[in-house]
């Protein structure tokens, strides 16, 4: 790929990741989940996922030896926030950050207790081979500000990817479903097998690209996380039995223009939103219409 921009340089004189690994003595830990990815050619494809990042703070998890690091930087962002807990792989990556000659900053911590946006200036952008161990929790955590990033470009195990985009009757159609899909646009873009990876896991891995390019109806988002867990914590029964929790049933339901005998895989976003809405206490009439959107 040729280099992009000033304070690019650097970044080809530095030595192969395997080497890195070897240096640093990175052997993955598999307590924080770490599958290494060092194929700069699959690096740069799921960074031209995430879409022109001119401009851009990004935010990386779990960098590791710096693959996927080193693919951002080669784009026009204006900086890379890399948050790592491992400090083995800090040192590895103090060549890297010399060589981006201060567009990389290397954050310690546990990415469960850092706020992104509190690291970075708008507009900002997450591209992730996120640890699968924490995955899930990450993700709600920023669809929980998702207007406040250009976009999220994130690995998971495939099986959690096909949760995200799963529609309605599907096996896959849960919580992490709904959510996700109201509050952003979710693109499945490529699908990496365990052998792209150092050390393999067991699983195939996609890459997820979501973006809040889309109005949609403003609940609260802790009505949505009620209204789904009490749904599907009871899939296989009926709405009327499942959303006993949450109060009047059926007062909830008929605001909702959903009928008791519907089970939580055969809501849709839609759905969710307007029982999202009632539950919350919403004014006025909800639109049984209403598809989640504006």
């Amino acid at each position: 790929m040729p280099e992009r921009g000033p304070g690019r340089s650097g970044l080809a004189a530095l030595p192969p990741l395997r080497e890195v690994i070897a240096r640093h003595g990175l052997g993955a830990h598999k307590a924080l989940g770490q599958n290494f990815l060092l194929d700069l050619n699959l690096t740069r494809r799921i960074v031209r996922a995430a879409g022109d990042l001119t401009g851009l703070d990004v935010v990386e998890i779990g960098p590791g030896p710096g693959g996927l690091t080193r693919a951002i930087l080669e784009t026009d962002c204006t900086a890379v926030i890399a948050i790592e807990r491992d400090r083995r792989c800090l040192a590895a990556l103090a060549d890297l950050a010399a060589a981006a000659a201060g567009r990389l900053r290397l954050v310690e911590a546990d990415a469960l207790d850092v706020d992104p946006m509190a690291l970075t200036g708008a507009p900002r952008a997450v591209i992730a081979n996120l640890p699968y161990n924490v995955a899930t929790p990450l993700l709600i955590g920023w669809l929980k500000q998702v207007d406040g990033y250009r976009s999220l470009t994130l690995m998971f195990q495939k099986e959690v990817a096909d949760r995200l985009v799963a529609r309605p009757g599907s096996k896959a159609y849960g919580r992490l479903s709904v959510i996700t899909q109201w509050c952003a646009h979710v693109r499945p873009c490529l699908t990496l097998p365990p052998r792209a990876f150092t050390p393999p896991p067991k699983v195939d891995s996609t890459v997820v690209h979501l973006s809040a390019d889309r109005a949609r109806v403003r609940v609260p988002f802790a009505a949505m996380e009620a209204v789904t867990a009490a749904a599907f914590g009871q899939r296989r029964k009926m709405l009327r039995t499942s959303l006993k929790p949450l109060g009047d049933v059926d007062r909830l339901l008929d605001r909702a223009g959903l009928a008791p005998t519907l089970r939580a895989d055969a809501v849709d976003v839609g759905g969710y939103v307007r029982l999202a809405a009632a539950h919350a206490g919403a004014p006025g009439e909800i639109d049984p219409r209403s598809d989640g959107l504006i």
